[in-house]
């Protein structure tokens, strides 16, 4: 066994559309006995938050360092290459610090899948090694065969885009193991970096992108079995935020580009059942991919000098708000993400205050002993960790730009605050959280939260300065 001493390995697990559902964080319902198990050794931040609610400007912001603003990432089409072509990432970091620095599937968005769509979302020069792309479809055989239909259909009506994009079914029953499916395949990859890594001297960042639970909500027949339709629960705030502004209400557009979904009306009781069914077996099924890796970690020996992080790269929502997918709003059930950092000679613990996903980037910075760079928009974690007590943040940010207006969100203690800022003004939503956790009444223009509003509205100016510089 080589000696490791000097210097932690870094194993960074993304899980894509994770929001914190799991027991760890109090979910009666869900199975993810993997994830379950890792909290306990790890420190669990009950608060953490993405700064946008989509993968690409979310995975761009923590793994460079930056606010989605500041970087300029603020949808899936611009890389941060473009407009910040100097920026250390956080793997890229890591190798020029002597790590051996790997990457699999989904860590900074798609890469090798509908590249005519996404383009090359990979960044190279992180890397040692080349990433890894799954040859496994995300869809099992009957949905492959449907896929290859929709594509076939979409390429005779015209140019693939964002219009016009080949789909499987939305839910589907596997029949096929674990390892025939794409993060199967990614979790069996991971095990042979491993592998590899336990036969070396050097340091090693590696970082492994599950893409479910995000759709289509596929999983084998045992994931499934896992859960009975008829005991799930749909949310009870299933309407529009009442006396939110009219562009906040969303009509689930991802979800219904899928062939199995209606173009447009509500959808049935029994549909939003298959769907809910279909989200909570994708998260058993990934846990169940997590815990291989983490058992592999273990069994190499490689676990009692590796920091490892796990985390969703940003919320989602199961028909709160009549809203289903992650996208396109501020509201916390987009936004509202699981973290756990286990740090070797740390204690586990749970932690209630403030962070966002970019403070992970100075975390590991300081955790492994190297400078700090100088770009980061995020503040160390490391207080936290060696005391769940402490807290860095009193304030969470995040941002969302629907067409032409920009959306900035401030959570902090019993409220969200929220600025929509286009060349006509702005609009405010405020919501108490005390008495409203669903964020169902929005109380910006409510006399009676004037005073609250004033307070709030110059803490966010503050904040914002400080965050953005404007």
């Amino acid at each position: 066994m080589a000696d490791r001493s000097q210097a932690y390995n870094i194993l960074l697990i993304t899980i894509d559309d994770l929001r914190p559902q799991l027991g760890a964080y109090g979910d009666p319902i869900v199975k993810s006995p993997n994830l379950d198990r890792f909290a306990g050794q790890a420190m669990l931040f009950e608060n953490a938050y993405c700064q946008y609610a989509l993968c690409g400007p979310s995975r761009t912001s923590f793994l460079t360092g930056y606010y989605p603003r500041n970087i300029g990432v603020q949808d899936l089409r611009v890389h941060f290459r473009e407009v910040k072509p100097e920026v250390v990432t956080l793997p890229q970091f890591f190798k020029n610090n002597g790590y051996h620095s790997e990457g699999l599937f989904k860590v900074f968005h798609l890469v090798g899948f509908a590249p005519e769509l996404f383009g090359k979302m990979d960044d190279p020069v992180s890397w040692t090694r080349p990433h890894w792309s799954p040859t496994k479809s995300a869809w099992g055989p009957e949905g492959e065969a449907i896929y290859q239909a929709s594509l076939a259909a979409c390429l005779a009506r015209g140019e693939i885009g964002y219009g016009n994009i080949p789909r499987g079914p939305a839910t589907e029953i596997a029949d096929c193991a674990d390892s025939e499916l794409s993060d199967g395949e990614t979790a069996f990859e991971a095990i042979s970096r491993l592998e590899g890594f336990a036969k070396s001297d050097s340091p090693f960042f590696l970082a492994v992108g599950f893409y479910h639970p995000h759709l289509p909500f596929t999983a084998p027949q045992k994931y499934w079995d896992m859960y009975d339709e008829g005991d799930l629960a749909l949310p009870d705030n299933q309407f529009p935020a009442i006396g939110a502004p009219e562009y906040v209400r969303l009509n689930a557009s991802e979800l219904r580009s899928y062939p199995d979904i209606p173009d447009e009306g509500p959808f049935s009781e029994a549909l939003k059942k298959r769907l809910l069914h279909g989200y909570l077996a994708s998260i058993s099924y990934v846990d169940a991919q997590v815990g291989l890796v983490l058992k592999s970690l273990e069994e190499l020996g490689l676990r009692e000098n590796t920091l490892v992080v796990i985390l969703g790269d940003h919320g989602y929502q199961i028909g709160e708000h009549d809203h289903w997918c992650k996208k396109h709003c501020n509201f916390k059930m987009a936004t509202h993400v699981p973290l756990m950092i286990s740090v070797p000679d740390m204690d586990a613990g749970r932690n209630g205050s403030f962070v966002e996903l970019l403070d992970i980037y100075p975390t590991l910075a300081e955790l492994s002993g190297f400078d700090m760079p100088q770009h980061l928009d995020g503040v160390s974690l490391v207080p936290i960790l060696k005391n769940s007590r402490e807290s860095v943040r009193d304030s969470a940010f995040t941002a969302y730009r629907m067409g032409g207006r920009m959306g900035t969100s401030m959570i902090t203690e019993g409220y969200r605050f929220t600025e929509w800022v286009n060349d006509g003004g702005a609009e405010y939503e405020l919501y108490d959280h005390k008495f409203d956790a669903g964020e169902n009444v929005n109380m910006a223009d409510n006399p009676k939260y004037a005073q609250t509003f004033r307070k709030l509205n110059v803490l966010f100016e503050k904040e914002k300065k400080k965050r953005f510089g404007n």
